[in-house]
């Protein structure tokens, strides 16, 4: 018997634990391990464990069709992870665990302590890179080092692509009938008794199988040649939308990058710069495997962060957070993420300047804050995101590049339509009216919580001061 752990790799097709726990056609009994006590002390929004929920369901279902029953254990952190694991592979007489790698740092000592404790008893552990396209420490500098700015990484790994086979996994072989019975998925599986189950836009976010599949078609077939230029535009379904599914695993990075190949002439795909947005997921997680400190929330230049005073804004912070700060574009993202647990790219760069350089909150604040609440909330991504917003990650922005919230709205939201379409309150202005800071108080918008120029200029100064 193969017991297989399911984490965020919830998908049958190019999914290499569960792949290769089918191949021998011995039975396969799969796992999932409910630590709520953990997630929440991740900050793992409920949005995107209500969408885990729901794409859980729909793999079991699948699994079901081959003769793969589930098993939910109901544990709470991730260290009741192991003995629980240990006693299931008993009770079910298992010889090998399968499962595929996470790479922050809690889950992998988890991940090592599973290891060792099943081991101790004879059961075999096998773990696979299912989660990224070119594992960690393969991408390195002349030296073997790993890389720490993203440019050079990008040419490298673009390199090691070409020597690869990175097509994707097919669905397994069918198994044996099993008589073991799968478990039900209570309904507050991710936050436990007591907590009220997230509920998010299903027309949004379908979590079928067919429904993840047909918007990556659609993205290559009608929207990838165009992302170059669409991109930036919050008010043009210019990005691929596909992240959620990329954070639970619904989708696996192999399966998009097959996606554009097959929709490309010729070698094009390989200067593409969606292209590019997957590297940087793959640059994130290498990172985090190859400095911990990272997964700790420490800063990638530590001798950055130590010129900056981070100010204790509570005033500022609760109105960044609640979209009012009286700066359109800003505000108007931010309700955006409070309504759909989604928001642009574009836009989570401008909302992070706006805190970490004019309010000069901590990025972990504003880092914390994203993951409570999007639906896609992706551990190394957010927080390398964060880092080059506030300039102290790898590859991060020089510290005086402090985006100018005018001039970034009137730049990609040239005609107020994405402004207006969250902050209806603006519908009687003009485009260049709804670009002002204070737009809009006598329509019950709030003023501008702080000048730009001062700000920038504060920012800037004691950056200076500390050098």
């Amino acid at each position: 018997m193969m017991l297989l752990w399911l984490r965020n790799d919830l998908r049958l097709v190019d999914n290499p634990a569960l792949f290769y726990a089918c191949e021998s056609r011995r039975g396969v009994v799969a796992v999932v391990t409910l630590t709520p006590g953990q997630w929440r002390e991740h900050d793992e929004s409920p949005l995107r464990m209500a969408l885990w929920r729901d794409r859980l369901l729909e793999v079991a279902g699948a699994l079901g069709e081959l003769n793969i029953p589930l098993k939910v254990l109901r544990l709470d952190r991730f260290g009741d992870v192991a003995p629980a694991l240990c006693d299931l592979a008993a009770e079910l007489r298992a010889t090998e665990l399968y499962f595929n790698y996470e790479y922050p740092l809690n889950e992998r000592q988890r991940d090592r302590e599973v290891c060792r404790m099943l081991e101790s008893t004879g059961v075999s552990c096998r773990g696979y890179h299912g989660e990224l396209i070119i594992p960690p420490g393969q991408v390195l500098t002349g030296q073997g080092t790993p890389f720490k700015v993203f440019t050079p990484f990008s040419r490298r790994w673009r390199q090691q692509l070409l020597t690869r086979d990175a097509k994707p996994l097919g669905l397994p072989p069918e198994q044996p009938v099993s008589s073991v019975p799968s478990d039900p998925i209570p309904d507050d599986c991710c936050y436990g008794p007591g907590y009220e189950v997230a509920e998010y836009s299903r027309d949004l976010w379908p979590a079928g199988e067919a429904a993840v599949s047909a918007r990556l078609q659609s993205f290559i077939a009608e929207q990838v040649q165009d992302y170059r230029e669409q991109r930036d535009f919050p008010s043009v379904e210019g990005t691929s939308r596909l992240s959620p599914y990329l954070t639970i695993g619904a989708l696996s990075p192999r399966q998009c990058l097959n996606g554009l190949i097959a929709g490309s002439a010729n070698d094009g795909w390989l200067d593409s710069t969606w292209l590019n947005e997957l590297i940087w997921r793959e640059f994130y997680r290498h990172l985090l495997v190859a400095f911990p400190g990272q997964s700790r929330l420490e800063p990638f230049r530590p001798e950055v962060e130590a010129r900056i005073s981070w100010q204790h804004q509570e005033e500022a912070f609760a109105a960044w957070c609640r979209g009012e700060t009286g700066y359109p574009l800003v505000d108007a993202a931010m309700k955006q993420l409070l309504h759909t647990g989604w928001m642009h790219n574009r836009l989570r760069m401008l909302v992070a300047s706006f805190l970490t350089k004019l309010l000069r909150v901590d990025w972990r604040r504003g880092a914390a804050f994203f993951m409570q609440h999007l639906i896609d909330g992706d551990f190394a991504s957010n927080l390398g995101g964060w880092q080059w917003c506030s300039s102290v990650g790898a590859d991060a922005a020089p510290y005086f590049r402090i985006f100018n919230p005018q001039r970034q709205s009137e730049r990609f939201d040239p005609d107020a339509a994405f402004i207006k379409t969250w902050l209806p309150e603006l519908a009687p202005l003009t485009a260049a009216q709804c670009h002002l800071p204070g737009a809009g108080v006598s329509l019950g918008r709030p003023a501008a919580i702080v000048d730009y120029r001062l700000a920038r200029q504060s920012a800037l100064d004691d950056y200076a001061a500390h050098n």
